[in-house]
């Protein structure tokens, strides 16, 4: 609901930004999505952690289950980011610090699918995949902060900041809380769900095993 209430709003009740025009509205989409796709997988890095530390097979399949997800909306970002960067800086894509770790995040996330995918041992592929994600946590951050590491660069500072010079305007901001906060609520959702699936999955291939060796 806050999702369709936020995009609603944003798309067609707010003016065109003096600057970027009707452009400025796929910051309804791309502010959102980019937020979530680090966010997903600082949340796989905390349930890689429980799982390394505490061997809970439900927060290893918690983090499997949201990285198709996180996948998704790091691919949202870019498609997004491109088509906003196209009339703003006169080209779809540039080699901005921003802009790279965040491409090498969704090929980060698209080798931990992988590595998934190609262990079929449940536990051997856990531990691999925390091990990977440890790593990708690293362009996690940089994909955050990239534009507080290096003042050079295309891309813009923070939409949402705590610093009021540097926030969008009220007209945008409240719209753009409303997305997020739909896009939260539309990742928690998918995420549990998945995760569900995940665990059914396992019990189910654990008792095949099991008929097997009887």
């Amino acid at each position: 609901m806050c999702l369709v209430t936020g995009l609603i709003w944003g798309f067609f009740f707010t003016p065109e930004d003096y600057r970027q025009g009707s452009t400025v509205k796929i910051i309804y989409l791309h502010v959102p999505s980019a937020l979530m796709a680090i966010n997903a997988w600082i949340m796989m890095l905390v349930a890689s952690l429980i799982w390394i530390v505490r061997r809970h097979h439900v927060s290893a399949l918690a983090a499997r289950a949201a990285a198709p997800v996180g996948t998704v909306f790091t691919l949202i970002a870019l498609a997004t980011g491109a088509l906003w960067g196209q009339p703003m800086w006169g080209t779809w894509w540039a080699w901005d610090p921003r802009l790279t770790s965040f491409l090498i995040l969704f090929l980060f996330y698209l080798g931990y699918m992988a590595l998934w995918a190609a262990i079929e041992n449940d536990d051997t592929a856990a531990d691999l995949t925390s091990i990977l994600c440890l790593v990708g946590s690293v362009f996690a951050l940089l994909s955050r902060y990239a534009v507080n590491f290096w003042n050079q660069g295309l891309h813009q500072g923070a939409s949402l900041s705590l610093d009021a010079e540097e926030n969008v305007a009220d007209v945008f901001w409240y719209p753009l809380l409303v997305c997020i906060a739909g896009f939260v609520a539309l990742f928690i959702a998918l995420v549990f769900l998945r995760t569900q699936t995940e665990i059914r999955a396992r019990r189910a291939r654990a008792l095949l095993a099991r008929e097997r060796r009887a």
